[in-house]
């Protein structure tokens, strides 16, 4: 099934997720360094500013991630395309609130870190249901063509 939200026939959606998947775990990653004595409170900021970012890039790449979703006629391709999406805006709920709880509590709140590891989880498994609907699915993946012979490989 091809995607409608995609440039020159490359699906956008793809293009975007790995900015806020990294930018998340690298602020989980940088609440350990705080936590276990790796690094200064400078480590608590950048926790919150990558998750900020992450925020930010998780909503862009939902537009197109939507304009996918809408496109989908099967039943089971459609019934995983919506636990994903559902579990990828509950992300952006729990990080928004654990950036707001960042803001309102000092440097030693452990709540935070406890979401952060909640969501890091939560995107695992947001992760397999997007490996489900492109591998398993074929969502966004273009039709093989006709070939007159095998493919040469540009050099």
């Amino acid at each position: 099934m091809e995607t409608r939200a995609s440039v020159a026939d490359h699906p956008i959606h793809p293009m975007l997720i790995p900015f806020p998947i990294a930018l998340w775990i690298f602020s989980l990653a940088s609440d350990c360094i705080y936590l276990f004595d790796f690094g200064g409170p400078v480590w608590k900021d950048v926790a919150l500013y990558t998750m900020i970012g992450g925020i930010i890039g998780a909503l862009a790449a939902a537009i197109p991630g939507y304009i996918d979703y809408r496109s989908l006629t099967d039943p089971v391709t459609t019934r995983v395309a919506q636990m994903h999406m559902f579990i990828n805006v509950g992300l952006v709920l729990l990080y928004t609130i654990n950036a707001g709880l960042r803001v309102l509590n000092g440097p030693e709140a452990v709540l935070p870190v406890i979401l952060s590891f909640v969501g890091v989880a939560a995107l695992g498994v947001s992760g397999w249901l997007g490996g489900e609907l492109v591998y398993v699915q074929g969502v966004a993946v273009q039709p093989e063509r006709e070939s007159s012979g095998p493919r040469r490989r540009a050099a």
